[in-house]
């Protein structure tokens, strides 16, 4: 069993990741010899990242218990919206509060826009601080354009496509995941 944390990287009032974040754990949820879990960042709240985690005593709330499940993952799949052309400022504090938690790990980008560009500024951006982390990010992504469109308050997509996309990037994900293993 395979073991896939699920972060949603926004904690914006009337944030439509939240339908993406719900979406992708549904179909992991119909993937065998899968188990996910969602970390929500809004609901976890970490304090602005003052030093990584082990060096710093006692640690923030919340903060060991992220990275234990960063650590135990097999693999992580980052939802994350982007505003004005990044990721949140609240994503990038919790990825800062780790280090060795993310080496060889793989890792799946959803990012999701209002716009028809689909988060590609923020993939980028994700893609550049992750490898340096030591992070083994998929080539594959899957840019969600226009998400109040495509996707109902429910996460459910109302474009068939991000079913066939998400699919695809869940079984890459567990195929490395897997070989790594």
């Amino acid at each position: 069993m395979l073991n896939v944390l699920v972060i949603l990287g926004s904690v914006r009032r009337g944030r439509m990741s939240e339908r993406v974040a719900t979406f992708v754990m549904n179909r992991l949820a119909a993937t065998p010899d899968v188990q996910a879990e969602l970390v929500d960042l809004a609901v976890l709240d970490l304090p602005i990242m003052e030093e990584r985690l082990g060096k710093i005593e006692p640690a923030p709330p919340g903060v060991p218990e992220l990275g234990a499940k960063i650590q135990a993952a097999d693999a992580l799949i980052i939802v994350s919206p982007e505003y004005n052309h990044g990721y949140p400022g609240v994503l990038k504090n919790a990825l800062d509060y780790f280090y060795a938690q993310y080496k060889r790990t793989p890792v799946a980008l959803v990012t999701v826009s209002a716009g028809g560009h689909g988060g590609v500024n923020a993939w980028a951006q994700l893609v550049t601080v992750l490898t340096q982390m030591g992070a083994i990010v998929l080539p594959a992504t899957v840019a969600v354009s226009y998400v109040d469109k495509s996707f109902s308050p429910e996460g459910e997509a109302l474009d068939p496509v991000y079913i066939t996309r998400t699919d695809g990037l869940i079984s890459e994900l567990v195929w490395l995941a897997s070989r790594l293993r």
